[in-house]
């Protein structure tokens, strides 16, 4: 039998065993926790003398790239991981959730990272703002690695996915980190942890992992490092107020399980195909991962004359729900992740029903060999006697297959029901009404940090109530924790440090790698549109030769396009406007500076995919002449190929077409995707 390790300062860890860790199927001793102590100064010095730099010399895209190579790896090995992951009660279906969405969530920030991080280890909060009258002073903001640490405090419910779906965004962010896994399962965290250290991609020092205690790991910590917890309300307000945190102002985030709600609305009959939609993500939500998520629902707030048809639903469907050893066949749901977690469900649900009565609980009679020795507990449905009583359904959360029923009057007094729970991850909405959503979201917002919609049209595509999203914040107000995990980009800047810069164009042209509209430009001889991405350089301009705007420009231009609106055709109408006089379509605007600036023969430019910021500033009438400046603004080493196999990158071209009195009258940014000489 193996005994756990840390991997700590490069090493693993761990050679006498502690804590027995045992099967929550049929309670066999799965594996033990080690005994040896750790040395936390050595795990803190190695994640900033080692990882640290180790990040530092790769960039956004370096590690966009990294990420992607790890979820691949992952993948190709994941069946390592289920074997292990059965011992924890987890059905096929509940670790796929924990182990290919972990992993879905390493590719999903490898996207988002390639996608829209720069090159270098510097993003540009932009656009630049002009603090002067000539110009000559302006301010913006850049968001940069913060050169320390952060350490992530985990929950037993998703040993994988939950340290996946906070190391994708640190490690994008430069930032190494240390996991401490729940002690129950860690020996899923574990095993994943081993085969992403033995995949040789992860920089030295920018993973470590912590089985056990952390000791007086928070008391080393400062204010560059960061802290997350993943687990209990009242667990995470404990470890809020850790002296040493508070001291240093270490940011500290947490995301605690709340008393999550789903709400059927008034108008949805038992006739209605919503109605079968409520009571199937109810009944999912109870069951998977036997309950033990942090977004479960746990109250089902439902109209007063609806009660006794969704209890009659959710009973008939709970009841076909086959509870045992997930490699058994039939069986849907597993066990608690461990007996500690079934005594304490078992009396949280005894003191739900201090307020509450007993609907429906399911058979005691579970599949599979010596389970009288695991952590099984029934699904059980409740209903409250007093929805708007203290206590109760409201304040007390059995972390387990177990909801708790509530009738309501109206549609206000659901949306204040919801807010009883004093905050939560996240409520869902079903209706055919859209006029309800309208006015439930928005009230339910404020209580709830994500709000699902759920009608027929949605269900057919739907990742449902309980599936937090990479691209999605994670997270609530109040009782959830306050924090905010997940969210696309806004995970990963949770990891840099804002900072407001100010100086002159060039200067901060030359700070954030991005041309700042101001600042010098280079002109040469050479077209910027004749340069290889390694040639070309920040702020490479080309002011162009001018085009007089004729009448014969917008009939050709309305006749090609077909748009004849009134504004470029009908003169009396357009002299009565606010501009007083015809004037040349936006987009000829556009069209007749892409003649101006383009090199029209073969070369690097490979293609033009967009446009961005576009804004029409002044109008364009006939008889104005206009020109361009082109400048090349960005570039972005994806470290990309063409379908011919060329490699290349992404240059943004900033825009700016003026009149005859030099003023802008249209201002853009081009994407082009641009060759690579080598």
């Amino acid at each position: 039998m193996t005994t756990l390790q840390s991997f700590i300062g490069g090493s693993w860890i761990g050679a006498d065993a502690g804590q027995a860790l045992k099967s929550a199927i049929d309670g066999h001793i799965v594996t033990h926790t080690h005994a040896d102590r750790l040395d936390f100064a050595e795990a803190v010095t190695y994640a900033r003398k080692s990882g640290v730099p180790a990040l530092m010399a790769m960039d956004f895209q370096a590690r966009a790239q990294c990420l992607k190579a790890l979820a691949k790896y992952l993948m190709e090995r994941k069946e390592q991981l289920y074997a292990i992951s059965h011992h924890s009660g987890a059905t096929r279906v509940d670790s796929w959730i924990d182990i290919e969405g972990g992993a879905g969530t390493l590719f999903a920030y490898a996207s988002m990272g390639s996608r829209e991080l720069p090159s270098g280890n510097l993003v540009h909060e932009g656009p630049a703002i002009p603090l002067s009258k000539k110009g000559g002073f302006a301010g913006t903001h850049i968001l940069v690695p913060r050169g320390g640490l952060a350490v992530h405090i985990n929950a037993f419910n998703f040993p994988i996915w939950g340290m996946l779906e906070k190391f994708a965004p640190t490690f994008l962010a430069g930032m190494p980190c240390i996991i401490k896994p729940a002690t129950a399962t860690s020996y899923v965290t574990e095993a994943a942890v081993r085969i992403l250290h033995e995949s040789g991609l992860l920089p030295a020092g920018s993973l470590q992992l912590i089985i056990g205690s952390t000791g007086d790991l928070l008391d080393r910590l400062d204010g560059q490092d960061v802290v997350t917890f993943t687990g209990s309300a009242d667990t995470a307000a404990k470890l809020r107020v850790t002296p040493n945190l508070i001291r240093n102002s270490v940011p500290f985030t947490a995301e605690a399980d709340s008393l999550n709600c789903a709400i059927l609305a008034p108008d949805v009959t038992p006739d209605d195909e919503e109605f079968d939609l409520f009571v199937k993500e109810v009944a999912r939500e109870m069951t998977v991962k036997a309950g033990q998520k942090c977004t479960a629902i746990r109250r089902i707030i439902v109209p007063q004359n609806r009660i006794d048809a969704v209890a009659e639903r959710l009973s008939a469907r709970l009841a076909k729900v086959v509870v045992g050893d997930p490699s058994k066949e039939g069986v849907k749901m597993g066990a608690l992740a461990s007996h500690a977690q079934f005594e304490d469900v078992a009396s949280r649900v005894d003191a739900l029903l201090q307020s509450s009565e007993l609907l429906f609980r399911g058979e005691a009679q579970f599949v599979g060999d010596n389970v009288a020795e695991g952590a099984f507990f029934a699904p059980t449905l409740l209903k409250s006697r007093d929805p708007h009583a203290e206590g109760g359904a409201h304040d007390i959360e059995a972390f387990g297959p177990v909801s708790t029923l509530m009738g309501y009057a109206d549609i206000d007094e659901a949306v204040a029901l919801a807010a009883r729970g004093k905050g939560s991850l996240v409520s869902t909405l079903v209706t055919k009404d859209p006029l309800v959503a309208a006015k439930v979201v928005p009230a339910a917002a404020a209580w709830h940090g994500r709000v699902h919609v759920l009608d027929r049209e949605a269900a057919v595509e739907s990742t449902g109530h309980g599936s937090p999203l990479p691209q999605l914040k994670h997270g609530g107000p109040g009782r959830a924790g306050g924090g905010e995990e997940l969210g696309g980009l806004r995970a990963v800047k949770h990891y840099l440090q804002r900072t407001a810069v100010q100086g002159s164009p060039t200067m901060l042209s030359a700070i954030t790698g991005e041309y700042v509209r101001g600042a010098k430009v280079i002109e040469t001889e050479v077209h910027p549109f004749r340069r290889h991405f390694e040639e070309l350089q920040i702020g490479e301009s080309l002011l162009t030769h001018r085009r007089t705007v004729t009448e014969a420009d917008l009939v050709n231009f309305g006749c090609l396009s077909g748009d004849h609106f009134y504004m470029h055709f009908d003169e009396i109408a357009a002299k009565e406007s606010q501009f007083g006089k015809r004037i040349a379509h936006g987009y000829f605007v556009l069209s007749a500076a892409a003649g101006l600036f383009v090199s029209p023969g073969v070369g690097p430019v490979l293609a033009n995919y967009g446009l961005d910021t576009l804004r029409f500033v002044s109008p364009v009438g006939i008889g104005d002449t206009i020109r361009a400046r082109l400048t090349c603004k960005r570039k972005i080493d994806q470290g990309k190929q063409s379908s011919l196999g060329t490699p290349q990158g992404v240059v943004a071209w900033d825009v700016e077409v003026t009149n005859q009195n030099d003023e802008l009258v249209a201002s853009y940014d081009i994407l082009t995707l641009v060759a690579k000489r080598g």
